[in-house]
């Protein structure tokens, strides 16, 4: 793997973050996959970057007075219980699985947000 190719994709989904609200794993998880990564590690790497992404998409969206910050504290607080949850699920499924998944997911998820009314 280049290193070099990491800010470039940092970039990429720092945009699909702080526009989207998907927090980068969208695009961070299926890449660092792409790069040879397994499952179990493109899904710890990933925040590490989504967090750096998280953090400053949060700054510019307050800066815009976009941001309900008691409901933001009370979802990031259900998420710290879940997110402790999560890697114990993730460790027995291999990575051809969990791509599986993941796609499953995310057009599930694109689905139901393009025919929502």
């Amino acid at each position: 793997m280049k290193d070099w190719i990491l800010p470039f994709l940092g970039l990429l989904a720092g945009i699909g973050a702080s526009f989207s609200g998907l927090g980068g794993g969208f695009l961070v998880v299926p890449l660092l996959v792409a790069l040879g990564f397994t499952a179990q590690r493109a899904v710890g790497t990933s925040f590490v970057a989504i967090l750096i992404i998280a953090l400053s998409s949060m700054v510019g969206h307050a800066r815009l007075q976009s941001v309900d910050w008691k409901s933001g504290v009370l979802l990031g607080l259900g998420g710290v219980v879940g997110a402790q949850i999560g890697p114990y699920l993730l460790r027995g499924v291999s990575t051809p699985t969990f791509q599986k998944i993941f796609a499953v997911i995310l057009a599930a998820l694109a689905g139901w947000m393009f025919f929502k009314k």
